[in-house]
């Protein structure tokens, strides 16, 4: 019988292979049967202030922490083998894929489903679908932000979409709701380019490129978002009412929240290049 494995990272930095902690859920007949969480050391231990505001972990938690490949060895067979689970599932995937190829490790393929996608299409609401509002509304209890709890939250949320659905399984699920399984082809054989020594500064921050983002209003409005380089700062303007009177709307305020529940534009990596950009101008204590 196929596994199927919910998944959630919790990344240190910007980086997708800056793991710091995995949360595993495992179901079987419809339920819940394994939960596993660990922490994990990161290739450096560079923690950015915004993840460290999201998860609550301190470089201190994983400094003495196994790395990346001797944490996921028990797991990975599953995860290689079956159907993997994940809400917003690219990022995961890629912090996966990422970070076996950060330790020279040729990423096997996997296939996915995303309960962000699952949540939208039969749990769909004007407040959106992060974990936490699906969660909220369907009354699951978790604690989130910590990786087996997300984890499992994830898992709860595909199963409460097949009894909503009458799915026999999640496959039958994926077929009901038109959503394919995907599947990541294996890694490529080779090295990965090299690691910037710890504490240079981060390509994403040196770099000047405008970023936008196209959002959803409550109402189902297109806004366009934009990251502007000002004499004082970095400066958001968002194209909605509020933004056009200089006032911070409720859209900027989800980007830097890395919350992407209402982006239409696609460009999820742009917005850890923004929240890291934002956090790089913020002025320093003492300074």
């Amino acid at each position: 019988m196929q596994k199927i494995v919910a998944l959630d990272f919790e990344t240190a930095n910007e980086r997708r292979d800056s793991a710091c902690a995995v949360g595993l859920a495992w179901i079987e007949d419809g339920a819940v049967v394994r939960r596993e969480s660990r922490l994990i050391r990161p290739p450096e231990l560079r923690f950015s202030p915004g993840n460290i505001r999201v998860h609550g972990i301190l470089p201190a938690d994983v400094r003495t922490q196994p790395l990346f490949p001797e944490v996921m060895a028990a797991f990975l067979p599953d995860l290689a083998d079956g159907l993997v689970l994940a809400h917003n599932a690219g990022f995961d995937m890629g912090v996966l894929r990422a970070s076996l190829q950060a330790h020279g490790l040729r990423p096997p393929a996997f296939s996915y489903l995303c309960t962000l996608q699952i949540a939208r299409r039969v749990f769909p609401a004007e407040e959106g679908c992060g974990l936490g509002k699906v969660a909220a509304r369907l009354g699951i209890r978790f604690a989130h932000h910590d990786a087996g709890e997300d984890a499992y939250a994830c898992a709860e949320i595909a199963l409460a979409a097949m009894r909503q659905t009458g799915a026999p399984d999640l496959f039958g699920l994926s077929r009901a709701l038109r959503l394919p399984i995907t599947t990541v082809p294996e890694g490529p054989d080779r090295a990965p380019p090299p690691r910037a020594p710890s504490g240079s500064p981060p390509d994403r921050v040196r770099t000047a490129r405008l970023l936008t983002f196209a959002v959803k209003g409550r109402r189902g409005d297109r806004y366009s978002v934009t990251l502007e380089d000002r004499a004082t700062g970095p400066h958001l303007r968002c194209t909605c009412m509020a933004g056009r009177y200089g006032t911070r709307c409720r859209h900027v305020a989800a980007l830097l929240d890395g919350d992407i529940t209402d982006l239409l534009s696609g460009n999820h990596d742009d917005v850890e290049r923004l929240r890291l950009r934002m956090v790089a101008a913020e002025p320093r204590a003492g300074a």
